[in-house]
């Protein structure tokens, strides 16, 4: 029996090996938190969709437990949606106070 030798000498044991394949380095997203500002800044124009400052929030609230590196343009992003939202809710509520008070046969 013979045993096969290696044609080419291994390399020393420091020596990296030239074959091995790159880690692969991990690139953090920052979608949600973007999504959530550029929605949050967006609502201040379009506020009284209640569906922009909705859907900003949300992608906000999730922005804070996926993105971790991007925490303060999520908290940005929920501030500011959470604020609209809020406006949005009390300037309906104070629509349809107004709209009952000037409705001639609301309360009979």
């Amino acid at each position: 029996m013979t045993t096969a030798t290696p044609t080419q000498p291994q390399a020393p044991f420091g020596e990296p090996n030239p074959y091995a394949a790159a880690p692969a380095l991990a690139e953090e997203t920052r979608g949600f938190s973007i999504s959530s500002l550029v929605l949050g800044l967006v609502s201040i124009v379009a506020s009284l969709t209640f569906f922009v400052p909705a859907a900003g929030l949300v992608l906000g609230i999730m922005a804070l437990k996926r993105e971790p590196g991007s925490r303060t343009m999520a908290i940005w992003g929920i501030v500011l949606n959470a604020v609209m939202l809020g406006g949005t809710v009390l300037v309906t509520l104070g629509a349809l106070a107004v709209g009952l008070a000037f409705l001639p046969f609301a309360f009979l």
